[in-house]
């Protein structure tokens, strides 16, 4: 599918799905658990309708209540597998989910038997060897399907135990780091876990949250190199409310910021367990016009003629050394919406601390730089770091800006969820007459079903051509 997108003006209030890293934990811990749990607002991204289908291969039963024409529920009942739960019955296919492959494999491993997983195209390009590595520490015999391959399939024989430390990195993802968090669950003992390199910290933060949450006792240290979860937890059924998905409130909000428009973004999280949230202070320090009311659960947004000072304008020139300087590493998903405003703030916006974003569903630093530079975006790139020389549309007193370059084209999604979304948003800021083509934008259902329908609802009008 290739969505058209042109300048236009948003105007009333958008919902986004929940969060797919709360949804996937949530089914995951749920089958642990002996009983029935309810999981309210989960959201129906084909990550997590991956995890669902997997889980039951463990010994769980997961209903999604869907309605007469196949859709999903609101509310997903999971009868946990508890005491019963077993070594993998089949080969788990995790789709396009690396959440799902980090979170499980670990939880596998602590049987005593052969597992193994695979997935799409883009996920038997990921790196697992961290993962080998890690479980092999714990006396798995784990090992990629050639001794030269880094991804999957992966092959894994438990079971692990806790009387080694595990002693990793962490630089390459956090989702690893969770899943041995969560399989901590099913030994005995203290799992103890070394991080040289934490990344990605919130996502830890929050693991360590839905552990307290179901009973597990669970200690990191302030600097996230120790980490210590207290295993042989028989797990009861809980009944939970996913909150809205910090990752997806991105796209509108930074939509809204380039275009003349006025929006709200309902059913905000605030309880600080996503680090995407982050995003807002950072948006806010070049100008942004936005409130948070964190008692009504909702952001208002207002871009350029929109905003409360009639102009809009999105700058670094207040910063010290006039550049904007964003650390990635603890919340990376946020590249690709941050990229799109970077390309409408006059001055520098150096993306630093990114190399995880290199090891994601793409290498997102080499994609964004390809094509938003197709669209007129002026970008280096390094190892780590993305360097975007942007400009606003407007000068300081509101006339249109000579500098601003930016321009339509066609454009590739990679199959990348968040490119798709960040591409399709950029096309809403630029001149009138000018037009973005996002090819295979249909992506965008890994993380947020309906994208395109719920934009078109405040008034994206997106095209499928």
């Amino acid at each position: 599918m290739i969505i058209k997108a042109f300048k236009n003006t948003l105007s009333g209030s958008i919902r986004v799905p929940g969060s797919k890293s709360h949804t996937i934990r949530a089914l995951l811990l749920a089958s642990l658990a002996e009983g029935v749990s309810h999981i309210n607002n989960p959201l129906p991204s084909a990550d997590c309708l991956s995890t669902a289908a997997a889980l039951p291969l463990l010994g769980a039963d997961v209903d999604l209540q869907k309605d007469k024409d196949g859709q999903p529920g609101n509310q997903w009942i999971v009868q946990g597998a508890g005491k019963s739960l077993h070594l993998p019955d089949d080969v788990i296919n995790v789709g396009n989910s690396g959440s799902l492959l980090y979170f499980l494999s670990p939880v596998a491993a602590t049987f005593d038997g052969w597992s193994v997983f695979t997935g799409d195209a883009s996920i038997r390009k990921r790196p697992v060897y961290h993962v080998v590595d890690a479980l092999n520490q714990l006396g798995a015999q784990a090992s990629t399907r050639t001794p030269d391959s880094k991804g999957c399939p992966l092959i894994i024989k438990g079971p692990i135990s806790a009387k080694n430390t595990v002693k990793t990195e962490g630089a390459v993802s956090s989702q690893y780091i969770s899943g041995l968090m969560m399989s901590a669950i099913l030994m005995e003992g203290t799992l103890h876990i070394n991080l040289s390199d934490p990344k990605e910290t919130p996502y830890l933060t929050m693991t360590q949250k839905w552990l307290e949450k179901v009973g597990v006792k669970c200690r990191i240290s302030q600097d996230f190199k120790q980490i210590e979860v207290d295993g042989g937890v028989d797990l009861k059924a809980f009944d939970t409310t996913i909150p809205s998905d910090w990752e997806s409130v991105a796209f509108p909000l930074v939509a809204a910021l380039i275009s003349n428009s006025e929006i709200s973004i309902e059913g905000i999280d605030g309880s600080g367990t996503q680090g995407d949230e982050e995003i807002v202070s950072v948006l806010q320090k070049i100008g942004a016009d936005i409130e948070w009311d964190k008692s009504a659960e909702r952001i208002t947004v207002r871009g350029m003629k929109k905003s409360r000072n009639g102009i809009g304008r999105l700058t670094t020139e207040n910063l010290p050394e006039k550049e904007l300087h964003i650390a990635l590493s603890p919340f990376p998903d946020a590249i690709c919406a941050l990229a799109v405003a970077a390309c409408f703030t006059e001055g520098k916006t150096v993306l630093e601390d990114a190399a995880v974003c290199r090891r994601k569903e793409t290498d997102r630093i080499k994609v964004l730089k390809e094509e938003l530079t197709k669209l007129g975006a002026e970008i280096e790139d390094g190892p780590d770091y993305m360097i975007i020389k942007g400009h606003s549309p407007v000068l300081s007193d509101g006339s249109p800006n000579p500098e601003f370059k930016l321009h339509g084209g066609q454009v590739e999604s990679y199959d990348d969820h968040r490119v798709a979304m960040a591409l399709s948003c950029l096309g809403l800021g630029l001149d009138e007459g000018e037009e973005v083509l996002v090819k295979n934008a249909e992506c965008c259902s890994v993380s947020f079903p309906h994208f395109y329908q719920s934009m078109n609802r405040i008034g994206a009008s997106y095209q499928e051509v």
